[in-house]
């Protein structure tokens, strides 16, 4: 049982943090429902473990690192009934500005659905929730050199996902550019 002090610590950390953790959640699984629940399924178990975490600098990376651990763990288990198809449905529905900004997200969304879910965790963790690579890696448990890698390729793949979405006449055939710049954003030394 949790005193009053620490009850009303987590209430405020859960008040503080769950719009955060419900992003990348959603990010990772696609679907609000889904996103909701290990969100739910990390704050119970950061709540069981609170008087540790409390007095820890860094509650949230164990919130955060939570919620992927069990997405992954999830799709593991799951990935038997999903069914892979060959294209994902247009959303924009007829008539749809090319140029709106919705169009762009819901083709980065459903780009990063197509991508394996560790290599998809690790794009959503560095650019989405802007960690650095050492919090990447801790939160993944893996090494800073698999973070790199994985968002090196991963990045490649969603620019090739995203390049075969965007119509030919828009694509600019000289230039390698970023299909999305929160994702994609420009290296050191300008090159891409």
């Amino acid at each position: 049982r949790l005193s009053e002090d620490d009850e009303a610590a987590f209430d405020a950390f859960g008040a503080d943090r769950r719009a955060s953790l419900l992003r990348t959640a959603f990010l990772l699984t696609g679907d609000p429902h889904r996103a909701e629940d290990l969100v739910q399924a990390a704050l119970l178990e950061v709540l069981r473990r609170w008087p540790r975490l409390r007095d820890r600098v860094d509650p949230v990376g164990y919130a955060r690192k939570t919620v992927v651990t069990t997405h992954l763990n999830l799709v593991r288990r799951l990935s038997w009934r999903e069914v892979p198809v060959a294209a994902v449905p247009d959303d924009a529905g007829p008539g749809a500005d090319e140029h709106d900004g919705t169009v762009q997200r819901l083709a980065v969304r459903a780009a990063l659905l197509r991508l394996p879910p560790r290599m998809r965790a690790v794009l959503v963790l560095r650019y989405f929730d802007d960690l650095s690579e050492q919090d990447t890696a801790a939160a993944l448990g893996c090494s800073q050199g698999t973070v790199k890698s994985s968002a090196s390729r991963g990045l490649a793949r969603l620019r090739e996902v995203l390049d075969q979405h965007d119509p030919p006449d828009r694509r600019d055939a000289g230039a390698v550019a970023a299909p999305f710049p929160l994702l994609c954003p420009a290296p050191p030394g300008g090159r891409p």
